[in-house]
């Protein structure tokens, strides 16, 4: 029987390394996408070290900036037939307003953008499997999101926080109008919190903002390692449990209800919409 094939995006530190090393443990065949070419190469020498049966290739790629990624599916589609699972875990926190070179605000293009075209162009591939999963890493902070997240060219009206937060917002509502899309197909799709995790995400901008992001979960008792924010994630691509599922929000290994606005159908469909419009003239 042929290994289950599993893309990790943000696979070469924090959760996405912990997920890649727990499916690796489980002989899963791996595809890691990194935006530094030495940290995927060490990453895979890591994983390859302890587990030398496991079939482990990276690319490097850019997930903010939508003309790498569409580049980066083109030699995917070439390069494999099939895959089982999909992690969309890039992800990053942006306090100063930033444009890419293609116009995307920051936040919205690592967040949500560059995995929405990431998802769209790997379909074939995820609807040869017999049981796909595409997984969302998205966060408790979806809460504070206010609707939709927009493309902010103005940096006098930018909330990198809200921003973020509509970011992570934005991961759900893709999750749930995605998994009505594919309501007839294989595939399940979730939405996951991987919860306050001990890792250097926010440390762009600066080291003062990221000890309060420690601190913060720290003074709640709920900072956890990447390796047990990996749980959740390992079991949503690996579970029996789940297969035949979709549509689903997973905090701590087990399923919770979203924030309200998450569930709503008209902002799922504006996303969506505004997504297309974003991406469609960039080659």
């Amino acid at each position: 029987m042929s290994k289950r094939i599993c893309l990790i995006t943000g696979a070469t530190s924090g959760i996405g390394k912990a997920v890649a090393f727990e499916l690796a443990k489980k002989n899963y065949e791996l595809i890691l996408i990194g935006r530094n070419l030495k940290k995927c190469e060490n990453v895979v020498r890591e994983i390859t070290g302890r587990n030398n049966n496991t079939t482990v290739k990276y690319y490097v790629a850019d997930i903010s900036l939508i003309k790498e990624v569409k580049k980066l599916c083109e030699r995917i589609k070439n390069d494999y037939h099939r895959i089982d699972v999909l992690i969309n875990n890039a992800g990053a926190r942006f306090l100063q307003h930033q444009l890419t070179s293609e116009g995307i605000e920051l936040t919205l293009a690592t967040n949500h953008l560059g995995h929405f075209v990431l998802t769209n162009e790997l379909l074939p591939l995820l609807k040869n499997s017999d049981d796909a999963r595409i997984i969302n890493i998205s966060s408790a902070a979806h809460g504070g999101g206010k609707g939709l997240i927009e493309n902010i060219s103005d940096s006098s009206s930018y909330d990198g926080r809200l921003q973020y937060s509509n970011s992570k917002l934005a991961n759900v509502l893709f999750t749930y109008d995605l998994a009505e899309r594919l309501s007839n197909q294989k595939i399940g799709v979730f939405a996951v919190d991987p919860g306050g995790v001990a890792t250097n995400f926010a440390r762009n901008n600066g080291l003062k903002f990221w000890i309060k992001h420690l601190v913060y979960y720290l003074l709640k008792r709920q900072l956890i390692t990447p390796k047990q924010a990996a749980q959740t994630i390992v079991y949503l691509a690996n579970s029996v449990e789940v297969k035949g599922q979709t549509a689903k929000y997973f905090f701590d290994m087990k399923e919770k209800k979203s924030s309200q606005l998450s569930y709503d159908k008209a902002l799922q469909k504006n996303l969506w919409e505004m997504s297309e419009e974003l991406v469609k003239g960039i080659k």
